[in-house]
């Protein structure tokens, strides 16, 4: 890739063509200054790929070196293999854990022939920006450290409730209510004893990827402590919607294995589920106190059995609640 920016400087002087080559080179690093996260300099370098090369498939994802491990950052166009005859990929170094892939797909064999008469104008662009992307992948690994839970990668506690009242202030859409979600692995404290923090850990993940699939884009989940997950839904305020999908939570959950050992010893657990609802007309009433109650109503659904579900709204004065 340097090599190919170095050429195009030589040539420059007395070249038109790479003249404009290294233009576009430089329209793209400009452009990129701006950007403020790794999300948004994808998209801008999907804008100028089109805008310059005409190509509309486009995929940039992260490349964890140490997890081997691949996140997809932003597609946009229809889905291609980087095997396929018409395709092309770069890895960007960025001296980071993480290298950036850019990846996109030409539409016909005369786009391919084009793209790669001009192949050395797209590495060396991306050669130049590798320092942006790499500023971009140490703020993203910051703000990570700072919002995310370190083993499900969901929000914590904090930048959770920040975030939906973010949303809520932000969204032209009015939001009457609120429900929380409080989800708590039955006897997990079990697993830990019985087997390590790392098969802990794996059930912890299961249970994200089940919440994950459960609920929408505009909902959002944090871990709190230990087993318990807290989910804000802002997709629905329906009680019937909301306690459907909470129960599938529930049996979704109790199906997965986790796989324990070596030959093929798998353990599956449960969960239960409290549900309050955050009432934003009444003063009285607040986020923290409904996170609290859902908590409670989660204690007493586990109080009830395994797999249970519980609606504070439905707890009685001869209930655990003086516990609290």
């Amino acid at each position: 890739m340097k090599n190919s920016i170095l050429e195009l400087v030589k040539k420059s002087s007395h070249n038109e063509e790479a003249y404009k080559a290294l233009e576009k080179i430089y329209q793209l690093y400009d452009q990129l200054q701006y950007s403020s996260n790794i999300k948004q300099m994808a998209e801008d370098i999907y804008v100028w790929l089109h805008t310059n090369f005409n190509i509309d498939n486009v995929t940039f994802a992260l490349f964890d070196i140490e997890r081997n491990n691949r996140e997809n950052i932003f597609i946009e166009g229809e889905e291609f293999y980087l095997d396929d005859d018409m395709s092309f990929f770069f890895i960007i170094n960025t001296h980071t854990s993480l290298n950036a892939i850019v990846s996109f797909c030409a539409n016909s064999k005369e786009q391919h022939e084009e793209i790669s008469k001009q192949y050395n104008i797209i590495e060396a662009a991306l050669f130049q920006i590798s320092p942006i992307l790499q500023n971009g992948i140490i703020k993203k690994n910051f703000i990570e450290t700072l919002s995310l839970d370190s083993v499900t990668k969901v929000y914590n506690r904090h930048y959770l409730i920040e975030n939906l009242n973010k949303q809520m202030n932000l969204s032209k859409k009015e939001y009457k209510s609120v429900y929380f979600l409080m989800i708590g692995i039955d006897h997990f404290k079990a697993v830990i004893d019985e087997f390590d923090h790392d098969i802990a850990d794996q059930v912890l993940i299961e249970l994200a990827k089940i919440i994950h699939t459960n609920i929408s884009e505009f909902d959002m989940v944090a871990r709190l402590s230990g087993d318990e997950f807290l989910i804000s839904m802002l997709s629905s305020n329906s009680e019937d919607e909301i306690r459907k999908i909470a129960q599938n939570i529930i049996d979704d959950f109790s199906k997965v294995e986790v796989i324990v050992s070596e030959d093929g010893q798998i353990l599956k657990k449960t969960v239960c589920v409290g549900i309050d609802v955050f009432d934003t007309h009444d003063k009285n009433d607040s986020i923290d106190k409904t996170i609290k109650n859902a908590d409670i109503a989660l204690y007493e659904a586990k109080n009830r059995g395994r797999s249970q579900l519980f609606n504070y709204k439905d707890l009685k004065v001869e209930d655990t609640i003086e516990l609290f």
